[in-house]
């Protein structure tokens, strides 16, 4: 499988949607797999929130798998034999894009004054690398949760670039619960002493704690009750009776803990600020006139819309709301709910289900691009 990790930087500024200008900008992103001639086998792979370009092989900081690495990779369901596989880090993250981690002119960390960005923002400078790679229109585009609020983005501004869709376990806009969930994270960081008002690189001390919890916060959001009561009940961690004290008492409390701690070893504060704050202006239709159907209307593909029975995160109905302003567009367009009691994060996990649905979509996809 052949895999390059690289940098690009635009002398062409990106105009946010804010009004900022940012310039220059660098977008980090990994590529496995070779183009074919035609440049019709491009697959762009677009990441959640604490995701990155990494999304198989060996992770450069975690030395662990990539986060989709049971899905992308030679011979497997996104078979980089067949296919060239882009990711790219999203505009604001902190694996070598622009973001608040920026160095400005006196050589300080941006971090506040790094402009606020949209899930547009990040699209668009997708475009702008894919553009710089000769590709005129990619063969598919695909991500879940936040990577599939990039997905329906990108068929709304870019319709005559992406031949197939597929949004998973996503929505359309941001819900108030979701964005309930984020601001419990921000408050979290902030209230860190160590945040420093975002100078915290600048001063050398990081936040660890604060996103330590907001980490937390959001896991809880990705599992479902039924999954955690199957793991962890109320089994205790390494003991045989209460401590009676704020210790890791459970098994899940020991579990958030770690997922918190080992989280802050390669995530950046400051980003996770910025990041759930473009999933929080999310709202597809409100660029539309209001109209999801609208937002739709150019596309002429065809679109796989997945979700997860258990995911109350992005529940189904999320999806199925996506599908029925497809439909009324006229978009091709294909569904599938799958039973699972894994919740949000079953899309990164080994789902049968999910996984042969995928792959029959892709490879009906490839035939008829005769790829």
């Amino acid at each position: 499988m052949s895999r390059k990790q690289t940098k690009l930087t635009f002398d062409k500024p990106l105009v946010l949607d804010s009004g900022a200008v940012l310039e220059p900008l660098t977008v980090a992103y990994e590529t496995w797999g070779t183009l074919n001639q035609a440049k019709s086998n491009a697959i762009l792979v677009c990441h959640a929130l604490t995701g990155d370009q990494y999304v198989t092989g060996v992770h450069p900081i975690t030395k662990r798998a990539g986060w989709w690495d049971n899905v992308v990779g030679a011979g497997k369901l996104i078979d980089t034999d067949k296919y060239y596989v882009i990711c790219a880090n999203v505009l604001g993250g902190c694996m070598g894009t622009s973001g608040p981690q920026d160095l400005k002119p006196d050589g300080k960390p941006s971090a506040l004054d790094f402009p606020i960005i949209t899930i547009s923002d990040m699209v668009r400078a997708q475009a702008m690398l894919i553009e710089a790679l000769s590709i005129d229109k990619l063969f598919a585009v695909i991500g879940g949760s936040m990577g599939g609020m990039q997905v329906l983005q990108w068929i709304a501004t870019f319709p005559d670039k992406v031949f197939c869709a597929v949004p998973i376990a996503t929505a359309a806009r941001h819900s108030a619960q979701n964005i309930a969930f984020h601001e419990v994270g921000r408050q979290a960081i902030m209230a860190d002493p160590d945040w420093r008002n975002g100078d915290y690189l600048a001063q050398k001390t990081f936040p660890s704690k604060g996103l330590s919890v907001a980490r937390m916060a959001a896991h809880i959001t990705y599992l479902s009750d039924v999954a955690l009561h199957n793991k962890f009940g109320r089994k205790l961690q390494n003991r045989e009776q209460l401590t009676y004290g704020f210790e890791a008492d459970f098994q899940i409390e020991s579990y958030l803990r770690h997922q918190g701690q080992s989280f802050v070893d390669r995530f950046d504060a400051n980003s996770y600020l910025y990041i759930t704050r473009a999933m929080d202006y999310f709202d597809l239709a409100e660029t539309f006139e209001g109209s999801l159907t609208k937002a739709f209307g150019a596309f002429e593909g065809a679109a796989c819309v997945v979700s997860f029975s258990s995911d109350w995160h992005y529940p189904p109905s999320e999806s199925r709301a996506i599908v029925r302003a497809m439909m009324a567009a006229g978009v091709h367009v294909s569904s599938l709910e799958v039973e699972t009691d894994r919740g949000h994060d079953a899309f990164l996990l080994d789902e049968p289900v999910f996984h042969i649905a995928l792959s029959g979509f892709l490879q009906s996809q490839a035939e008829a691009k005769g790829i």
